[in-house]
């Protein structure tokens, strides 16, 4: 059997084996020197919108840090984000290919993007969806992911979950590079100085090509994908409690895209994007006052035969907050945000479609904490959005969380929401498809129960279950005429675990995620696997012989799931990757070897799309 073969190699493998308090950690102003003017990277997030001292304390989400970044060896941001449960990633064709995420069974347009907490979506896409398969890891400090309806803390969009990239000051200066042939290698480097008037500088950058195979599973053609990145990050204080911020981020990615099944030259994509952000932060005793300006455009461009297809947006979004410890028990939290978008898109050829369009949004939003006692707290969020189409819309969350012992025991309902695209509203195609102005927010409820159990200071188990439903979902009507929200709803549910190790040397981990997400006339959802498991193990050792040296492998079984085959709907095979990296340190630097797929699985996800086999990566990075 399928599953008792991946149950035996996964047990073998386990044997072979920007400014305060950090949320969970309540760390003092006084240990955290949150100034880090010497250059000490105490803390490099902000803690999550909308929240205060108490309540922030309770916000479930997964971090991955800079070190587990580099300790994977992950060159795109989908290596780094499918070792997440609950989170699905299906990219059609090799690195640079689009890329769609289904978090625990979501639409792919359900997950809110941001970027230092402000939100990157695209409005030129016609469905709302991010696409993961442009943006690569390199110049990414840190991300935070969060699962189930956020809309109180991020606003519209969140609806199943958003996914934050940091791209925060990062205070060792390096170059690093790797690859496995001249078509395919990565370089980057990171640079900080800190100025004799206390401007910290830090500058990022990134250049990746790949060419592997088709995108197409019995393509011949390999196609093409190279990306570029800068980043640069200030940090100025301006008295002793505040703070002045401005990020610069900016990539490219050109990639070569098949038209279709029968098509391998396709469109050659270009698709580039920059966002501004400064921001002011400051501190006292028992108040964080914070305001953050932050601006986006994404140009896109598909060429094909001598067609050339144009996608354009912009954001303009500015948010103001302030933070409130009130007693020893009670903190509370409110703020305002606005945000601007405009778009536009022609796409010309055999299929013509069009759009141009604005939409505004004002938000107010407020918490508060209350520490019912001293292992016990009760934390309420709630948003109000003003869409200059849709309305006045509300979302909220409600969360209470008991530590006895050493169990954690949490409660949690929230909702969310997601504004039609500017497509759905006001875009036409030769189909007859029209816009609708009339459409309704799509809009979520969640309800979460989670336990942790700390078995020791170095060992934990957790676990969360879930259901969701997402009703008013936007399709297009049977006759093929406009939009229109559905009767019919999305049921999700699931059960998420994970047990984890650490201790000076070692790092090892096991999850699962055992999930369902059909509609409720019974119809199974395409692109959903309902099991998915696997293991990190990370270990440093110290041979007599070659010295000390880094380990890491990981294992994800990824089960069989429904998938459009070409000519119909048809189960596709489960699949068992193996990731294996080592890492070591010689008079400083550092030289790694990393194979990625090593059993050299051959599969296709999704369905008609081949993904890379077995390759080999040496690296080589020099800290400075």
């Amino acid at each position: 059997m399928k599953l008792n073969i991946n149950l035996t190699l996964y047990l073998k493998i386990l044997i072979l084996l920007t400014v305060t308090i950090v949320p969970g950690k309540a760390l003092s102003l006084e240990n955290c020197k949150w100034d880090n003017r010497k250059g000490i990277p105490c803390v490099i997030i902000k803690p999550t919108p909308n929240t205060s001292a108490y309540s922030s304390q309770t916000v479930k989400k997964e971090i991955i840090t800079k070190q587990e970044i580099i300790n994977s060896g992950a060159i795109d941001i989908k290596d780094v984000l499918k070792t997440i449960p609950g989170l699905d990633i299906f990219q059609s064709g090799p690195m640079g290919q689009q890329t769609s995420m289904f978090t625990r069974g979501s639409e792919s347009n359900h997950t809110l993007v941001l970027l230092n907490g402000m939100p990157i979506n695209d409005q030129s896409v016609t469905d709302g969806l991010f696409d993961f398969g442009q943006d690569f890891i390199q110049t990414i400090q840190q991300i935070e992911i969060y699962k189930g309806a956020n809309g109180a803390h991020f606003g519209p969009s969140a609806i199943a979950g958003a996914v934050n990239f940091i791209t925060a000051i990062d205070y060792k200066n390096s170059i690093t590079m790797s690859g496995f042939n001249g078509k395919n290698n990565s370089i980057d480097g990171n640079y900080t100085k800190i100025t004799n008037n206390g401007w910290h500088l830090n500058f990022k950058g990134s250049a990746t090509q790949s060419k592997t195979n088709s995108a197409l599973s019995d393509g011949a053609e390999k196609d093409d994908a190279d990306n570029i990145q800068v980043n640069l990050n200030t940090t100025k204080w301006l008295d002793n409690n505040t703070k002045l911020t401005s990020t610069l981020y900016s990539r490219k990615t050109n990639a070569d895209y098949d038209g279709s099944s029968t098509d391998e030259s396709g469109y050659v994509a270009n698709n580039i994007m920059y966002a501004l952000q400064t921001g002011l932060d400051r501190v006292s005793k028992n108040k964080q006052d914070s305001l953050m300006l932050h601006y986006h455009n994404y140009d896109r461009e598909y060429e094909n035969s001598g067609y050339l297809d144009e996608y354009d947006s912009e954001t303009l979004t500015i948010r103001g907050e302030r933070k409130i410890r009130s007693t020893s028990k009670f903190s509370f939290g409110y703020g305002s945000e606005y945000k601007y978008d405009w778009g536009s898109f022609e796409n010309r050829g055999s299929y013509n479609a069009s759009t141009k369009g604005h939409v505004k949004d004002f938000g107010i939003f407020g918490n508060f904490g209350y520490k019912l006692s001293e292992n016990a707290v009760l934390s309420l969020y709630s948003r109000s959005d003003d869409h200059n189409v849709t309305g006045r819309n509300e979302t909220y969350k409600i969360n209470l969380e008991k530590i006895i012992n050493k169990f954690k025991f949490g409660l949690t309902h929230s909702t969310g929401l997601r504004n039609p695209t500017l497509y759905e509203f006001y875009g036409t195609d030769n189909y007859g498809i029209k816009g609708n102005k009339d459409l309704n927010p799509e809009k979520s409820k969640t309800n979460e129960m989670s336990g942790e159990y700390k078995i020791t200071n170095g060992i934990s188990f957790k676990m969360t279950a879930y259901r969701a439903k997402i009703f008013d979902q936007i399709e297009t009507n049977a006759g093929y005429t406009k939009h229109e929200n559905e009767l019919i709803n999305l049921n999700q549910e699931g059960l998420e675990s994970k047990f984890a190790y650490k201790n000076n040397n070692k790092n090892f981990s096991v999850f699962s995620n055992f999930s369902k997400s059909e509609k409720t006339n019974g119809q199974t959802q395409n692109r959903r696997p309902e099991i998915t498991f696997g293991s990190n193990y990370i270990q440093s050792f110290k041979n007599s012989f070659i010295g000390p040296f880094n380990f890491n492998i990981s294992y994800r079984y990824t089960g069989k799931y429904n998938d459009w085959t070409g000519s119909k709907n048809e189960f596709v095979k489960s699949t068992d990757l193996v990731d294996f990296s080592i890492s070591k340190n010689v008079f400083g630097n550092i030289f790694s070897l990393k194979m990625t797929n090593l059993l050299n699985e051959k599969y296709e996800r999704p369905a008609t799309y081949s993904q890379d086999g077995r390759q080999i990566r040496l690296g080589f990075k020099k800290n400075y």
